[in-house]
C-alpha cells in the first residue's frame, strides 16, 4: 500500500511563497511519474504540474513561471515551489504517484491560502 503525505501548507499574503513536501511510502526512483493537483471551494480538482521519472516537467498555464515542480528519490519527496503567490491559487494541494502498472495513489491533501 502506497502512502503520500502532503506538508507545507498554510496562509500566506498574495506575492508571498509556500513549499510543499509530498513524503512517499515507497522508492520513488522508478514512479512512472508524480504531480501536484488542487481543488478549490466549488471547483473541480485540476493538474497544477507533474514530473516523470525521467525528469521531464510539465506545468498548468496558470502556474508557469511561478510554480516549480521537483523530487528528491533519496528521499522519496515530492516537492512544489510556489512564488509570486495570487489569491486563485487557494485550494487544497494534492500529491498524486502512477506506478508503472497504472496504478493512481493520492495523498489526503494540504490546505493553501491566498490572502490579498
Amino acid at each position: 500500500q502506497v502512502q503520500l503525505v502532503e506538508s507545507g501548507g498554510g496562509l500566506v499574503q498574495a506575492g508571498g511563497s509556500l513549499g510543499l513536501s509530498c513524503a512517499a511510502s515507497v522508492n520513488i526512483f522508478s514512479i512512472n511519474a508524480m504531480g501536484w493537483y488542487r481543488q478549490a471551494p466549488g471547483k473541480q480538482r485540476e493538474l497544477v504540474a507533474f514530473i516523470t521519472s525521467g525528469g521531464n516537467t510539465n506545468y498548468a498555464d496558470s502556474v508557469k513561471g511561478r510554480f516549480t515542480i521537483s523530487r528528491d528519490n533519496a528521499k522519496n519527496t515530492l516537492y512544489l515551489q510556489m512564488n509570486s503567490l495570487k489569491p486563485e491559487d487557494t485550494a487544497v494541494y494534492y500529491c498524486n504517484l502512477i506506478r508503472a502498472s497504472g496504478e493512481v495513489y493520492w495523498g489526503k491533501g494540504t490546505l493553501v491560502t491566498v490572502s490579498s
